[in-house]
């Protein structure tokens, strides 16, 4: 089944990787068709395309390296050796290092010469990986350790670990990184750290499992996604409302499922009958609140 998809930055070219057969898709994105197939290593997870577009980074659970992909040719150019059951990845916003997310280390790469510069020991069980838009600092979420690893991308050292709620799963950061956004899955609540003293400033109820999180424009924008649960929106000030997803118009982010009149089946499609009105409301975030959502097959339609 196809994990995680990547596009590369002109929007030519889409990467997604199917970790039941080891292979790393390339879709024409102006046709929709697939003009390659890439044998990568076993069991490929997320993947990440460098800023200028020239590479593809991908972990391979199963074989415990990291395959790199040259767009230019499809072509593998090389397999970096890293730690135990790599699973998540990220990219510097110069493209100069990539960090990868094993089972309770980080390996950084060195895109220049593709070779692990660094190993960081983190928590356990990484969770997801994300860098901030100036790119000094990179967080890991650590889900058997309920912690945070704030990495310095400058010495490549962890300079705090942030405890958080029970099995955190997913985390954003807002554009300006002044806030990081944690939904802890077990606990059914949102850590919000503040990056400036790597501290959590505030615990938040959410839906129950929350389990990813993103962070959404709302200046005349609109996003749908499909799933069977239910959709939590917060402002800047920390305030979560969790909302039916049938009456969710005012929403941030709207979550179809079956109860809505004009809502399809779980398929992964959507429509315009089915898509939320526009909103010109302050920036918020959307909280994905079941496992469906995160694994069920779903895309965002934005306007």
């Amino acid at each position: 089944s196809t994990y995680s998809i990547a596009f590369t930055p002109d929007g030519k070219k889409i990467y997604a990787a199917n970790c039941n057969n080891n292979t790393i898709y390339v879709i024409d994105a102006a046709t929709n068709k697939v003009t390659a197939n890439i044998s990568v290593g076993d069991s490929p997870y997320e993947l990440v395309v460098t800023p200028d577009g020239k590479k593809v980074y991908i972990p391979n659970y199963g074989s415990n390296t990291v395959s790199v992909i040259d767009t230019a040719t499809d072509n593998v150019i090389a397999t970096v050796p890293v730690g135990n059951s790599p699973n998540l990845v990220a990219a510097t916003s110069d493209g100069n290092k990539v960090y990868v997310a094993n089972n309770n280390t980080v390996s950084v790469i060195d895109t220049a010469t593709n070779n692990v510069i660094a190993t960081i020991p983190v928590g356990t069980s990484s969770r997801k990986i994300v860098i901030n838009p100036n790119g000094n600092r990179v967080y890991v979420v650590n889900f058997d350790s309920n912690s945070v690893s704030v990495i310095d991308t400058a010495t490549d050292n962890v300079i705090a670990n942030v405890p958080v709620g029970e099995q955190p799963m997913g985390i954003a950061v807002t554009p300006d990184g002044k806030k990081v956004y944690v939904t802890n899955s077990r606990s059914s609540n949102v850590s919000v750290i503040d990056t400036a003293t790597d501290t959590v400033a505030a615990t938040v109820n959410a839906g129950i499992l929350p389990t990813g999180v993103v962070i959404v424009p709302l200046t005349y924008s609109d996003m749908t996604a499909k799933s069977t649960g239910t959709t939590s929106n917060a402002t800047e000030n920390s305030e979560i409302e969790k909302t039916n997803l049938s009456s969710s118009e005012k929403n941030a982010v709207e979550l179809n499922n079956s109860n809505n009149n004009n809502s399809e089946s779980n398929n992964g499609n959507s429509s315009n009958e089915n898509e939320s009105n526009k909103n010109n409301s302050t920036p918020g975030f959307g909280l994905l609140g079941s496992l469906p959502c995160l694994y069920g097959g779903w895309k965002f339609k934005k306007k």
